[in-house]
């Protein structure tokens, strides 16, 4: 009878840590009817920005729309507020479809407590600070990843993201350095060549990152002739933003939720162009934003980019889901992409954004769901 009494005591135990195991990373196993481990189901996903001065039956009709249509998962921006966040919720879990919280991490544009402490501000080159001087956009308003006010100030807004009842994950963007280079296609519209690092593009030179790089290699970056060949100094900034992210990460999973982000096309391309090295992170899962029109690419390059990112995941537990830029495709087009996108090895597939996606789009979306 002990001997029973023990080994109820001990499976008790393990399922107990199995079931916590399981909502940590957001991973539930699946079976078939034989009892044989499943696949996971391909995932659909689009963002949307909320407007809390919609009703919720407006809400439910486009959420409504959406799990119609294939849709698996939303990724509904707030601007941080759970208040909002815990309101719509309820309404898109009542629909069928999964909540993820999408923040602007670093950038952080009109944040009204940030625009109280102009130290908190990103530094280019130049000694030009985001606070006051924005790269490209008026709404490029960085915050320094490595100074303790501004970094915890992300994090507690993650904090308070994770808090809300329903959501699956916090989903992380602008989660890197202002864009040390645009992608190709977007340089005629800023009327821009872009090839070197140019000192109004080059990110955080603020005091408290010169001041504890310095530090740590006896080097002063300002003084740098070509400090793009300074690996010490690159590789600082990206230990800077993957610092964010798992600390990210600590905190969504201390508050039953995964982490998600959207990222660069592939890691050796984020790190070239914005400083973010994502397969370097903790993080459950990446919605690389493999847009590629805005790299002058055709649709194959989405196959391209998706493999690339998933090789170099290969020995890490995060998933790739493929994000592609709808507004300048057709039907067809998205239809293709879904089949690259699975081809190539992503989990998933995810629109930007939900109000662009068409009738004739939604279509296509639901007939690859269906195997069409």
């Amino acid at each position: 009878m002990k001997i029973l009494k023990l080994t109820v005591f001990y499976a008790l135990i393990c399922l107990v840590s199995c079931g916590k195991q399981e909502k940590a990373t957001g991973e539930k196993e699946e079976k078939d009817i034989s009892g044989n481990t499943a696949e996971k189901a391909f995932k659909y996903w689009t963002w949307i920005t909320a407007d809390a001065k919609r009703t919720d039956d407006s809400y439910r009709e486009e959420f409504a729309k959406y799990k119609n249509n294939g849709l698996d998962a939303v990724l509904i921006n707030t601007n941080t507020d759970p208040e909002l966040l815990g309101r719509l919720t309820p309404l898109a879990d009542e629909a069928g479809l999964e909540v993820h919280a999408w923040i602007m991490a670093m950038n952080r544009p009109g944040d009204s407590v940030a625009l109280q402490h102009p130290d908190w501000y990103a530094v280019s080159r130049e000694g030009k600070s985001c606070f006051d001087h924005r790269p490209y956009v008026d709404y490029y308003q960085w915050l320094c990843p490595t100074r303790e006010e501004s970094r915890n100030h992300v994090l507690g807004l993650v904090e308070g993201l994770a808090k809300v009842k329903g959501v699956a994950s916090v989903h992380l963007d602008y989660i890197r350095f202002p864009d040390i280079f645009l992608p190709i296609g977007l340089l005629p519209k800023y009327d821009l060549e872009q090839k070197e690092e140019l000192p109004e593009f080059d990110f955080c030179y603020c005091d408290v990152c010169v001041a504890e790089f310095e530090k740590i290699h006896h080097k002063n970056p300002r003084e740098f002739k070509d400090p793009a060949l300074d690996m010490e100094w690159k590789q600082f900034r990206l230990n800077k933003i993957r610092a964010v992210v798992n600390d990210a990460y600590e905190i969504a999973h201390e508050n039953d939720k995964i982490l998600t982000a959207a990222v660069f096309p592939y890691p050796e391309m984020a790190d070239h162009m914005v400083r973010q090295r994502w397969d370097k992170w903790n993080i459950d899962v990446v919605l690389p934003m493999i847009y590629h029109n805005f790299y002058n690419e055709e649709t194959d390059w989405i196959g391209f980019a998706t493999k690339q990112g998933v090789q170099d995941l290969k020995d890490k537990k995060t998933e790739l889901h493929t994000g592609v830029y709808v507004p300048e495709m057709s039907p067809g087009e998205i239809k293709e992409a879904v089949k690259l996108a699975k081809e190539n090895g992503a989990k998933g597939v995810s629109f930007f954004d939900g109000p662009a996606l068409t009738d004739g789009m939604l279509k296509a979306i639901k007939e690859t769901k269906e195997g069409r």
